[in-house]
């Protein structure tokens, strides 16, 4: 990319996220190589829940290969498209479903992180509710009936009613439908109690029934309903002039981790009541992304595989071998990129710190092409020649370039600042936790 131009918020996301060894939330259409086929399976789920059905999948690969990247990629491309995305990290305290409360916390992070194409920094959940109202007030407006006419809010009442009505079929759906109308009830009095009272039911904030009693409602959200009310919530996007909801749940190897075997298969079972929800046809408008680890997914004791029924269901097929990708399949699996495309990507990244420094170059073709036959000829390189720890070094290398103008390439490299570690200089360098704090 010669002259590249590209806003600065976008550069400065890129270089610093990436030169942390982080997977930055806007910009990818930069510096994104490779995947081309993934980009395609997510783009034909995407098709599928807007159409009224479900995707849910797995993105599987190890540390560094580009898991995390995907998700995000997803999640752009999802954005742009007008669906609703949710999105949260598992950990020690949000699980899908504890003793805890950890499956309430989980959600309680995806609505935290729930974005919209206007709203993709997150905590979109009253501006969703906003313009669900003020949707309903254009409409009636463009029907002829004036702001200013005595039965104007009670039209806009009417097709809100409409939409809250179709809701209350569905479990959970009356005391969700009952909550939105309450939202309705205070903006059209203008009584921020209220509004924030029902704020607090649909982000799961109120621990006890009798807290909720204000808004009638006879449940709040649980470890148990959680996920009842995403699929409400996926349906509501579709009412609400969206494609439909994806949810994008990252580091699964923390179900992996969890030292207790019922909890753990707690999870697991959860987790395939889930999978078989979406894929069986039982949700609508509603796609669930899960990454993890190969470890996570296969180890037979403690992995996703050591629950009979979900390794028979997400077990290759015998005939997807010797290269063959099937992306039929529930499970996407994650091959670290070859030299090629990390060359690729370091090319893009050079043209985006350019492009951000207002400078010409800051590095030749020979010079890149010797960084890439340096760090693909250490030991262990094919192991741990991943983009993470490439890009790392390398958006390194042309920081000290620029920030030292006596600096040169070759006095760099000569000190070793930039050298990745050999399976042999670190034993524990091939481990899956070595890597843990980053996943891009």
């Amino acid at each position: 990319m010669e002259n590249l131009k590209i806003a600065r918020r976008y550069s400065t996301a890129i270089l610093k996220s990436m030169g942390a060894g982080v997977v930055p939330n806007i910009g990818l259409e930069y510096i994104a190589v490779g995947r081309k086929a993934e980009v395609q399976a997510i783009l034909s789920d995407l098709a599928d829940i807007a159409d009224g059905g479900g995707a849910f999948r797995f993105i599987v690969g190890k540390y560094g290969s580009g898991k995390s990247f995907l998700l995000q990629l997803a999640r752009n491309n999802a954005l742009e498209r007008n669906y609703l995305v949710a999105n949260a990290d598992l950990s020690p305290e949000r699980r899908l479903t504890g003793t805890r409360g950890q499956g309430l916390k989980l959600y309680r992070e995806l609505i935290a992180n729930l974005s919209t194409k206007a709203r993709p920094e997150g905590n979109a959940l009253e501006s969703l509710l906003q313009r669900w109202i003020m949707d309903a007030q254009r409409q009636v407006a463009a029907s002829g009936i004036g702001t200013g006419q005595p039965n104007f809010t009670q039209e806009v009442e009417g097709r809100i009613l409409e939409i809250a009505g179709e809701l209350q079929e569905y479990v959970y759906g009356f005391d969700f439908a009952r909550v939105l109308l309450k939202y309705w009830e205070g903006y059209r009095g203008d009584n921020a109690d209220l509004k924030q009272s029902a704020l607090r039911w649909l982000r799961g904030e109120y621990e006890r029934k009798s807290d909720a009693r204000e808004l009638g409602v006879s449940q709040i959200i649980s470890d148990d309903s959680w996920y009842e009310v995403i699929k409400l919530l996926a349906r509501l996007s579709k009412m609400l002039g969206y494609q439909g909801l994806l949810v994008l749940i990252d580091e699964s190897v923390n179900l992996y981790k969890i030292p207790n075997r019922v909890s753990r298969e707690n999870n697991y079972e959860k987790l395939l009541a889930m999978f078989n929800d979406v894929m069986q046809g039982r949700t609508q408008y509603l796609g669930i992304y899960v990454g993890g680890t190969p470890q996570s997914i296969e180890d037979e004791r403690r992995g996703l595989f050591s629950y009979e029924a979900l390794r028979s269901r997400l077990q290759t097929s015998n005939l997807a071998r010797d290269g063959l990708l099937d992306f039929s399949g529930p499970v996407i699996r994650l091959e670290t990129l070859n030299n090629e495309e990390i060359y690729l990507l370091l090319e893009r990244l050079r043209d985006v710190f350019c492009a951000h420094n207002r400078i010409d170059g800051i590095l030749t073709t020979e010079q890149m092409v010797d960084f890439m036959q340096m760090v693909a000829n250490r030991i262990g390189a094919e192991k741990l020649l991943t983009p993470r720890e490439v890009t790392r070094d390398f958006i390194s290398l042309m920081t000290l370039l620029h920030q030292n103008p006596g600096a040169t390439y070759e006095s760099i490299i000569g000190t070793g600042q930039v050298q990745l570690k050999s399976a042999q200089e670190d034993p524990d360098a091939l481990d899956d936790d070595a890597f843990a704090l980053f996943d891009l």
